[in-house]
C-alpha cells in the first residue's frame, strides 16, 4: 500500500510576471505541510515571450556549472526525462535534448528545497528562477521554465511526477510548449523517502 502523501490545497491563481513571460503559480501549503506540484509556466493561450539575455558586465558574479551527461544522471530523472519526452513525441513534437547544465541547476535547487523545507520557484533568499540560472553562469538563452514536484512511496517517482504533470494544465502546457528544446531534470531524496523533483526547460 503506498504510503504516498498527497496534500492539494490549490488557493489562489496569480498571473505575473517571471522570467520575462506570463507565469501561472498554483499557490498551495505552507512549510508545515506535504509539497505539492507547483509551476512556472506560460498559460496554455499565452505563448512565452523572449527573454533578452544577461549583459556581461551583470554576468560577472555568476559561478560556472559542471554539466552532467545523460548516463551521468540518476535512474529517476533519467526516468522522467524519458516519460517526458515520451508525451512529447505521443503529442507529435519533437524529443527534448538533454541539457546538463540544467541537471545541475535542478539538482540544486532539489537539494536545497529538501534540506531548507521549503516548496517553491523563489528560495528563502529571494531568488527565482531567472536569478539562479544567472548565478550558475548560464546568461544566454531565449526562454526557460520549470516545474517542480514531491512525491514519496512510490517505486517509480520520475514516472508518477511526469504523471501527475500532465495532469495539470500548468505543467502540460510547460512539457508540451512547442518553444522549448531542450530540458533536464534534478532529483534528491530526502531522508525520509521524499523525493524532490525540478524540471527545467530552455531554448538557448
Amino acid at each position: 500500500m503506498s504510503k504516498f502523501r498527497y496534500h492539494v490545497r490549490s488557493i489562489v491563481i496569480a498571473l505575473f510576471f517571471v522570467t520575462g513571460a506570463f507565469c501561472l503559480v498554483v499557490n498551495g501549503q505552507g512549510l508545515d505541510t506535504p509539497p505539492v506540484a507547483k509551476l512556472i509556466t506560460a498559460t496554455p493561450s499565452t505563448r512565452p515571450r523572449r527573454i533578452h539575455p544577461v549583459s556581461e558586465n551583470n554576468a560577472a558574479t555568476s559561478k560556472p556549472i559542471v554539466a552532467l551527461s545523460l548516463s551521468e544522471a540518476s535512474p529517476i530523472e533519467r526516468k522522467a526525462f524519458e516519460q517526458t519526452n515520451l508525451e512529447r513525441v505521443q503529442n507529435g513534437l519533437p524529443a527534448f535534448v538533454w541539457d546538463g547544465e540544467l541537471c545541475r541547476l535542478a539538482r540544486e535547487h532539489s537539494e536545497e528545497m529538501a534540506r531548507l523545507a521549503y516548496f517553491s520557484h523563489v528560495t528563502p533568499g529571494g531568488l527565482r528562477l531567472r536569478d539562479r540560472v544567472r548565478a550558475a553562469g548560464i546568461t544566454h538563452y531565449a526562454i526557460i521554465g520549470e516545474n517542480i514536484a514531491y512525491n514519496v512511496g512510490y517505486d517509480d517517482p520520475g514516472a508518477f511526477a511526469v504523471e501527475r504533470w500532465m495532469l495539470s494544465p500548468g505543467h502540460r502546457a510547460n512539457i508540451l510548449y512547442v518553444g522549448f528544446k531542450a530540458m533536464a531534470v534534478g532529483v534528491f531524496v530526502a531522508s525520509d523517502g521524499g523525493v524532490y523533483l525540478t524540471q527545467t526547460f530552455i531554448t538557448r
